[in-house]
């Protein structure tokens, strides 16, 4: 069982009811949240998670930093390509008209 601090349980609770975090955030913090009411097999079922992604969950937030420890790691392989302004500008770009851009219309 996991043992947490009334302002521990306060921070996962205001971001597994939040509208604005992550999705993969929010299942991992009620995955936590739940470790005090039930087993690796209820929390996986409740969840629609399997048993072994409860048991990953549970075991970084009990050995790790709390809270952060439920975010995702920065992953191996080739770094981006493009900066996030230039991700931006292109984004805009896209949405804007093409009268706006004077951009030739394609068929």
């Amino acid at each position: 069982m996991t043992t947490l601090t009334a302002s521990e349980r306060r921070r996962l609770k205001e971001i597994a009811y939040s509208h604005t975090a992550a999705y993969q955030l929010v299942v991992r913090v009620r995955i936590v949240l739940d470790a005090a009411h039930g087993s690796n097999n209820q929390i996986a079922q409740r969840r629609g998670v399997t048993v072994d992604t409860v048991r990953l969950w549970r075991g970084r937030y009990r050995s790790q930093e709390g809270i952060k420890s439920l975010t995702d790691r920065p992953r191996s392989g080739r770094p981006p390509t493009f900066s996030t302004l230039q991700r931006a500008e292109v984004n805009a770009l896209a949405c804007q008209l093409p009268a706006e851009t004077s951009a030739p219309l394609s068929r």
